[in-house]
């Protein structure tokens, strides 16, 4: 696997070439960013090597062709002198009682499947409780200082464990998290991709060849894990807040959990009931 997502720019403060590794993260060419935010290629060139000084109005243009996450539009923005165009509230703050409540009764309504939200680095943020009794299972070093859905997951004393087609499903989420980490330049993503890397069963894992998928092996890929007796077959969906302007809900993903058969779908509602 490349480790290019490793390489990231936070560290480079300069808006120019911050600007130039955007447009090379999503393969554009000078020519064709320019055509996009109808400016000169000439001038985006200066602008690139710092000869130019962009204005606000053509940072925020060039980010949104380039699908820049609103947290490093504003790291933009600052680059290049100016304040940051977008909030970044707290979810538990007043501002976001009407957001953060609807989010909590969409997962409640899941029951007794599992649901979480989670922020850009896969922490859970609200949880239902059908997930929350599966979070019990986990050892109390995991839990702490917030729950990561992807250390939660592939980390050998977490689920991982108990993930019965682990060489399937880790890996599906080891490249989830190294996307995740190059398509947006997160310096704490690209931290946690390369802890999660260092895991021994992860780096066995990646060392591995990988394995051709099986002909049974159905429309979705699944999450198959052996709960003492009980075997739990799960396949995800995911939502976002629609059309956000405050980074803090840009970053929001619902992930919800649903049984892939009828005896998975059975324990479910059975431990729902047993609570």
């Amino acid at each position: 696997m490349s480790r290019g997502w490793m390489a990231h720019s936070a560290a480079r403060r300069d808006v120019g070439p911050l600007l130039r590794d955007w447009r090379q993260r999503r393969k554009l060419s000078q020519m064709a960013l320019a055509l996009d935010v109808g400016v000169s290629p000439r001038h985006l060139s200066f602008v690139e090597t710092g000869r130019s000084r962009p204005s606000a109005e053509l940072l925020l243009s060039m980010s949104e062709h380039l699908a820049v996450p609103l947290r490093q539009r504003n790291e933009l923005l600052l680059a290049a002198g100016y304040a940051p165009r977008y909030s970044e509230t707290r979810l538990d703050a007043p501002d976001l009682h009407a957001v953060r409540s609807a989010l909590q009764r969409l997962l409640d309504a899941h029951e007794p499947y599992p649901g979480l939200a989670l922020d850009r680095c896969g922490n859970v943020v609200l949880a239902n409780a059908a997930a929350q009794r599966l979070t019990t299972l986990l050892p109390p070093a995991l839990l702490q200082p917030r729950l990561n859905i992807y250390r939660a997951s592939l980390h050998p004393e977490g689920f991982a464990a108990a993930t019965r087609n682990f060489a399937d499903w880790g890996r599906h989420l080891v490249h989830e998290l190294a996307w995740l980490a190059e398509s947006t330049g997160d310096a704490e993503l690209a931290a946690l991709a390369e802890e999660v890397m260092a895991y021994p069963n992860v780096a066995a894992l990646m060392a591995a060849r990988p394995q051709a998928p099986s002909d049974a092996g159905g429309l979705v890929l699944t999450c198959e894990m052996q709960l003492g007796a009980q075997r739990l077959t799960l396949f995800t969906a995911r939502a976002a807040i629609g059309a956000p302007r405050d980074v803090t809900l840009a970053e929001l993903t619902l992930e919800l959990f649903y049984p892939a058969d009828g005896a998975s779908e059975a324990a479910l509602r059975a431990a729902a009931t047993r609570a």
